[in-house]
């Protein structure tokens, strides 16, 4: 099955500047913890093992990150502080991690297919770190898509219903639903005018591809905004197959915005305190 998990993380993150001058916007934590970190969690909880991130310049933060700080450990060794990395000792037992610079911004479709050395001839999931999910009433977002895919053996989407004045922040999908909550995606179009969304469902940064995929990018033109667009590619997969777009359980936070990040923030503390 899928062992996987691609994180396309070789963006700028202009509308964190100046934050993200020197430091990844993966790497912006939401309480204590990154926002990659909380991405790779959730990917570990789903089964899956293998971490490929696809890096750029200036983003050497994010493999410092998973890997082991041997001064920082000796430093607070038998301290009160030492039980801080617990986490992430855990986090890097668990799964390995291997890296590739996307060169040139091209889009997320781009992205994806600069991955393609690191994920091979199988399927596997992408995960978006700027979308920090969280289900406090089962499964993680991904979880619940591998249950959908050992199913249907297809390229899924995550969705959410969405105001319809916000449709040109997202790609949207139109389809038809064969289970509840579960819809066979018939449209696809990468941020459209409120007037010409297809429906009010977005796609947010959750993924399940299966390997065709990568060809299918190769042959994709740029599309809104001169970039090679994924919603593109999987638009001419679901025409030639299927894609399924799944409404999934749980919250999302869009931490690629300012607002966004705070939701977040105030969430996990509350949810932090609530918890002990």
């Amino acid at each position: 099955m899928i062992k996987k998990c691609l994180f396309p993380a070789a963006g700028y993150g202009t509308r964190f500047l100046p934050a993200t001058k020197a430091i990844p916007k993966e790497m912006l934590p939401v309480l204590t913890k990154p926002l990659l970190q909380y991405g790779v969690e959730e990917a570990i909880e789903a089964g899956l093992n293998t971490m490929a991130i696809v890096t750029g310049r200036g983003k050497r933060a994010i493999e410092d990150h998973f890997d082991i700080s041997y001064e920082l450990e000796h430093q607070i060794k038998g301290t009160s502080k030492e039980h801080y990395l617990t986490e992430i000792r855990e986090v890097i037992g668990k799964c390995t991690f291997s890296y590739t610079r996307q060169i040139e911004m091209k889009g997320l479709g781009h992205a994806i297919l600069s991955g393609e050395t690191l994920i091979g001839n199988e399927p596997f999931a992408v995960i978006l770190a700027d979308d920090l999910c969280d289900n406090t009433q089962g499964n993680g977002v991904l979880s619940q898509m591998i249950e959908v895919y050992k199913k249907y053996q297809c390229s899924i989407v995550a969705i959410e219903e969405i105001p319809k004045e916000h449709t040109n922040k997202y790609g949207v999908i139109a389809g038809n639903e064969i289970e509840s909550g579960l819809f066979m995606v018939k449209d696809m179009v990468e941020k459209p005018e409120p007037q010409d969304a297809p429906s009010n469902m977005a796609i947010i940064g959750r993924y399940i591809l299966t390997p065709d995929i990568f060809d299918i990018i190769r042959q994709t033109k740029p599309g809104k905004g001169g970039e090679i667009q994924i919603t593109d590619a999987l638009l001419t997969q679901a025409k030639k197959g299927m894609v399924l777009g799944f409404k999934f359980q749980g919250k999302r936070f869009d931490c690629g915005s300012v607002d966004g990040f705070v939701e977040a923030t105030n969430y996990f503390y509350t949810k932090d305190k609530i918890n002990g």
